[in-house]
């Protein structure tokens, strides 16, 4: 029996659903999803097995202008998924008008691959704005195939699933086919807290934060875990703890829920804030935390 492989990058500006698409393309919830731009930070891989494929999504940060080098390691991120990428899935939505960045736009037409250009959100509006999107895209994108889809409401996914497998090239399997993603499990409960932080505060705050997990004990009955919540300034610590703790405990005991569905365990989680103002600049920790090789 012939066997298929390839890997397939997810890209697009932020806030665009590409982050919902991974999870509905996948069938499992692996990248945070919030109604903030910049929410996903990492590539993340999601594996999709038969017997006779494996699809390697790679969902990436939206892309955006550098500011901090946090910023420079997730567009290599971008860049990386681009390289390897057998299959592009660039995804918009209803209300983008273009692509302004010029030299991406001739290095995505550049591109040996095959392009799905993704238009997602279309349940969010009128039918003739959707057709005018599509007439806009295919101006820009002239080589890439376009599908409208509601990845929210999972519309149309089927036929994203149906071309990807047509497109796959042949070849056998990169990752083990038991594997759902490439990330260990104290990645995605970093995440899971982070996304409540992301629920829960406003302005600069998600934004100013990163969650590190301390440590991660399986005990017979009960899985520990401690967390540690940075942020940039002391003000934001306090915001961040709340009156008596009470919003840092909201945090916890949403994300312990999660954490829980997602480990099959009962969990006891500890999280604290430090103030650490330059962990978004610092190459060291930057290394430490994920963001740079």
């Amino acid at each position: 029996m012939e066997h298929k492989a390839g890997f397939v990058s997810i890209i697009g500006n932020p806030n665009v659903g590409k982050s919902t698409l991974m999870n509905a393309v996948v069938g499992e919830k692996l990248s945070i999803i919030t109604s903030k731009a910049q929410t996903t930070r990492h590539r993340i891989r999601g594996i999709v097995n038969e017997d006779d494929f494996q699809i390697v999504y790679s969902d990436t940060p939206g892309i955006l202008e550098p500011v901090y080098k946090m910023h420079e390691g997730m567009m290599k991120f971008v860049s990386s998924a681009l390289a390897d990428a057998d299959i592009l899935l660039f995804v918009t939505d209803i209300y983008e008008n273009g692509l302004e960045d010029e030299k991406l736009k001739k290095k995505l037409n550049d591109l040996d691959v095959p392009i799905l250009l993704v238009l997602n959100k279309i349940d969010l509006g009128e039918e003739e704005r959707v057709k005018e999107r599509i007439e806009l895209w295919k101006g820009i994108f002239p080589k890439a195939e376009i599908l409208p889809v509601s990845a929210l409401l999972k519309f149309n996914i089927e036929k994203v699933f149906e071309e990807i497998k047509n497109l796959l090239p042949v070849g056998p399997p990169f990752f083990p086919k038991d594997e759902l993603t490439d990330k260990p499990i104290r990645f995605f409960v970093a995440e899971m807290i982070r996304e409540k932080i992301f629920k829960h505060y406003k302005k600069e705050i998600p934004y100013s934060c990163e969650v590190v997990i301390e440590s991660f004990v399986k005990e017979p009955h009960v899985t520990k875990i401690r967390a540690l919540i940075m942020v940039i300034r002391d003000s934001q610590k306090g915001i961040l703890i709340g009156h008596q703790g009470n919003k840092l405990k909201r945090v916890g005991t949403e994300a312990r829920k999660d954490i829980e569905a997602f480990i099959g365990d009962k969990v006891f989680l500890e999280t604290y804030v430090k103030v650490d103002k330059d962990w978004r600049s610092d190459e060291s920790r930057l290394k430490a935390y994920g963001y740079l090789e």
